[in-house]
């Protein structure tokens, strides 16, 4: 979720209890099922699949899990979920962007909205607020490969990174989102391990809550909206 780094997202979810864990594998099986069906079954000519397998190893999910996943939407190619982004407002403002994938439009749009007006928001019109995030490429870089961190910047900006960052050994290359697979080759390609490489949206600019019931209802929404197995991605532009 933006708002907070890419690997800070991946750490929370790792971190979850068995039964959210549960939720996690099932939302990344969905994810990988659109892959397939957009792109085949073969991870070495489908680079979003390829992306998608080492974000579920990451995560921990388990290999006997993906295999399944493949050889289930490989032998049924009608994945039929439809992807569709709602967008809308937090307390005071914060702009929500919430990406899902759903088998019953009506089901995911009567949670979502229910989820917003719950928590002192409310839901908008597509275009409300995606005006405000720059869609980008995000990798992650395991700390352990790196031997040099100046090295690695000059690598990701001669493979035609447009940003990094680089905290608490954790590194973060951020490119155009046409781009990302590219550099994310190119890195591999010099030793680097990546363990994640996600299109992602950067907000422009953010917004601070002070109120104390506001950050709650922040917190709860946010919550709610994760939970939901239709939930693919959120996005928002609260500054914690």
């Amino acid at each position: 979720m933006s708002g907070h780094s890419k690997w800070k997202n991946i750490m929370h979810k790792k971190e979850k209890t068995d039964a959210q864990r549960a939720k996690v594998f099932t939302k990344i099986g969905k994810e990988m099922a659109i892959a397939i069906r957009d792109g085949g079954p073969d991870p070495v000519s489908n680079g979003k699949l390829a992306d998608l397998i080492s974000k579920a190893k990451s995560l921990n999910v388990p290999n006997d899990n993906i295999d399944r996943i493949i050889k289930k939407f490989s032998a049924n190619d009608a994945a039929s979920y439809d992807e569709i982004t709602y967008e809308g407002y937090g307390p005071s403002g914060v702009a929500v962007i919430v990406k899902t994938a759903t088998d019953n439009r009506n089901r995911t749009a009567g949670a979502i909205r229910h989820y917003f007006d719950k928590f002192g928001g409310n839901l908008g019109q597509s275009g409300c607020v995606s005006y405000m995030f720059n869609d980008a490429g995000v990798i992650i870089i395991d700390g352990e490969s790196v031997k040099n961190e100046d090295k690695l910047m000059e690598d990701a900006l001669e493979a035609g990174a447009s940003d990094f960052s680089a905290e608490d050994g954790v590194y973060e290359v951020t490119t155009e989102v046409s781009d990302l697979q590219a550099v994310k080759t190119a890195l591999a390609g010099k030793g680097y391990v990546v363990v994640s490489a996600e299109e992602d949206k950067i907000p422009t600019s953010y917004v601070t809550l002070s109120d104390e019931e506001d950050i709650k209802k922040m917190n709860l929404l946010l919550e709610y909206l994760e939970d939901d197995d239709d939930v693919q991605d959120v996005y928002h532009n609260w500054e914690e």
